[in-house]
């Protein structure tokens, strides 16, 4: 496995947003800007104890100062998020990674819909602050348990978000705070795109509201935290890989991933996830050639890309321009 170049960075503030939520200040320890990003970025953060896990932007583009994240203590993770709650303290250092952005927003959408279960939030909440910041037209459509569990209430309830925001209490006893999805996703109203981030039953609920009402795939665009529990992201049928730019072919075992079938012959991708969430080995190839099991590609960009990790062929042959 190769990473990307990491930097180092500084946790200058950790702040309580919920029982489960802490939210993550980050600074260059020098005082220097951080690289710059677009709203919807993630980045790797490794951190004790040997974890690597992506965390999204809590916060829009403003000077590049500081990085915001919002990391929810997940009863059933592996390691990483009990490691962020237990073990980081403030003026620690932790590695990370250059923002990646597989969740960009669209320029050509006359209208935004941003759809955040829980700590999906994160992501939106800086897609939101980023399209009141260029007055854009858009609404963020915010789904919690109560307001105990609401995180970044403060940045959801500012100035220039209030008008826009819409909000979804489970415990709520106000019927008006309730959203039926079926019935917001019933008619998409002119070049809309679909923004959503959450829970994997959340995230589903979406997609088959979408798809009942014919959403165009090209205009839902998904970030996920998992892959979902049924996906199958590695074994099948073995296959070729034809290199074309270097004249080659590389055999991929039933059991093993392009990724792995490269590393073995000299050629180094990177890789972060290894779930197809991230985008970090995409290359470019024939995607019609490809069977994509990544969650990162839109419908149009699968026709000339894969996610290497988890990509396998639909045939006995993927060419790649590697």
């Amino acid at each position: 496995m190769s990473l990307e170049r990491t930097l180092t960075v500084r946790v200058e503030r950790i702040s309580r947003q919920t029982p489960e939520i802490l939210a993550f200040e980050l600074s260059h320890p020098w005082g220097r800007p951080l690289p710059a990003y677009e709203a919807g970025a993630h980045i790797d953060v490794h951190m004790p104890g040997g974890f690597s896990r992506q965390y999204s932007l809590a916060r829009a583009p403003s000077g590049n100062a500081s990085y915001v994240i919002g990391v929810k203590r997940e009863a059933g993770s592996r390691g990483g998020s009990a490691s962020m709650h237990e073990r980081v303290r403030e003026g620690d250092l932790l590695p990370i990674s250059a923002p990646r952005n597989t969740f960009p927003l669209r320029e050509e959408a006359t209208h935004h819909l941003l759809l955040a279960g829980g700590i999906g939030m994160t992501p939106l909440l800086a897609m939101a602050q980023a399209l009141a910041a260029r007055g854009a037209n858009f609404t963020l459509c915010v789904f919690a348990r109560s307001e105990e569990h609401l995180a970044f209430a403060d940045a959801l309830r500012a100035p220039a978000l209030a008008p826009h925001l819409r909000l979804h209490l489970d415990q709520g006893n106000d019927a008006s705070q309730r959203i039926d999805l079926r019935a917001l996703l019933a008619e998409r109203a002119g070049n809309t795109h679909l923004y959503v981030c959450g829970p994997g039953g959340f995230m589903q609920a979406v997609r088959d509201a979408a798809a009942a009402a014919r959403w165009p795939e090209d205009a839902l665009h998904a970030e996920y935290f998992a892959a979902p529990t049924d996906a199958n992201t590695t074994t099948g049928l073995p296959f070729t890989l034809k290199l074309a730019r270097r004249g080659i072919s590389v055999p991929v075992a039933a059991d093993q991933t392009a990724v792995d079938a490269l590393h073995e012959v000299g050629i180094d991708i990177p890789v972060s996830c290894q779930q197809g969430l991230c985008g970090t080995c995409v290359v470019e190839g024939d995607g019609e050639g490809a069977e994509h099991r990544d969650f990162c590609l839109t419908g149009t960009e699968r026709k000339t890309r894969v996610a290497l990790c988890c990509s396998r062929a639909r045939g006995q042959e993927l060419v790649l321009q590697l």
